[in-house]
């Protein structure tokens, strides 16, 4: 099938609410550059990031939590890209991106045209594989909201497996985090893990990563979808609401995924044992927090942020979703038309997993 001249894909305008997303007809056609593939997009996720570059959450001047509504009370300062800069716009978001290769640009092998492949959403090759530095898909180049996205080859990572799009699409942004924040923090089998925001897309995804492991883990989720959180690998389920520390005692958890930050979050150190690690990769109840430098220290505890893929975790990703060794959890799909309705109902909170739309 030829690939044409322009496409559907829906461009953020500019930082603020739904009205800022504007679906379009005539966006052209990305072309792959030397060392590039176009992928037809089968099919792009639904993530916090979307929301949080939509509006403006990630420049230094907001200090509050999410906005539930989709928009931030006040413009935000002009910060708002991942890497601390200005967000260019428009803008294509969506990170999360499964589909097939159309086209090669030149040095790639031609091969490779009709490959399935996933999207490895944090695009080191662009800066040269310099430590900790990346441009993210959706936010520093554009993104999986259209037809056609245009990345560098070695981030399209062939799957070989049955899924489909919309399965495959629920992976490479929530399960990438996850294992990075995993891998960061050394999770290891016998340990228990703390998951906090356990039924999100990068929660839930924890909870089997860290099961898959060897750990023992233990969720903080809403308690309508704690059943749901058990049966993705959870031993114990804390409401969204409780108390860590009575529900598991001082120093009784080796590691704390936290996805959510805000007024609770020095309960998260106490639960911790001496020598114990906390990964963080988001901040949905607030990014300021209290600590307490003294428990820190003397607790001797190590505090990781994951943003940057580390070498091997998208491929070693990849692995498993081919070995079927996790499992897809997708809660619904949307056309691409719908992605108000799709980010409205993220918003909502009332699914477990992963929302996808179908371009």
């Amino acid at each position: 099938m030829p690939v044409p001249q322009t496409m559907r894909a829906v461009l953020l305008t500019g930082h603020g609410g739904f009205d800022r997303l504007e679906l379009r007809d005539d966006v052209p056609v990305p072309r792959p550059g030397p060392g590039e593939v176009l992928v037809r997009v089968g099919a792009a996720a639904v993530n916090n990031t979307d929301i949080k570059t939509r509006v403006g959450w990630y420049a230094k001047s907001v200090t509050t939590a999410t906005p539930g509504d989709g928009a931030l009370a006040a413009p935000p300062s002009p910060d708002t890209a991942w890497n601390g800069g200005a967000l260019s716009l428009p803008r294509i978001q969506g990170a999360d991106v499964a589909g097939e290769v159309v086209a090669v640009g030149a040095g790639v092998d031609p091969a490779r045209r009709g490959q399935r492949v996933m999207v490895e959403p944090c695009l080191r090759a662009p800066m040269d594989w310099r430590p900790f530095q990346c441009l993210y898909l959706g936010s520093e180049v554009d993104g999986g909201f259209a037809e056609y996205v245009a990345v560098p080859a070695v981030h399209a990572h062939a799957v070989d497996c049955g899924l489909s799009d919309a399965e495959l699409a629920s992976f490479p942004c929530s399960y990438s985090t996850a294992e990075n924040l995993l891998t960061r923090a050394a999770a290891g089998a016998g340990e228990t893990v703390l998951v906090t925001g356990a039924s999100g897309g990068v929660g839930s995804a924890a909870v089997q990563l860290a099961r898959r492991r060897g750990a023992r883990v233990v969720a903080v989720a809403g308690t309508a979808k704690a059943g749901q959180v058990m049966a993705a690998g959870a031993s114990q389920v804390i409401p969204r609401d409780g108390d860590p520390v009575a529900a598991l005692g001082e120093e009784s958890v080796d590691v704390v995924v936290d996805l959510v930050g805000g007024a609770g979050w020095p309960a998260l150190l106490r639960v911790l044992r001496r020598g114990g690690r906390y990964a963080t990769a988001g901040a949905i109840a607030g990014p300021m927090v209290e600590l307490d430098l003294r428990t820190l220290y003397l607790k001797d505890l190590r505090l990781f942020g994951a943003t940057v893929l580390d070498p091997g975790v998208f491929k070693a990703l990849v692995g498993y979703v081919a070995g079927g060794e996790i499992k897809p959890l997708v809660a619904r799909t949307y056309p691409l038309e719908d992605i108000v309705q799709a980010q409205q109902d993220f918003l909502a909170k009332r699914h477990t997993g992963k929302l996808v739309l179908i371009p």
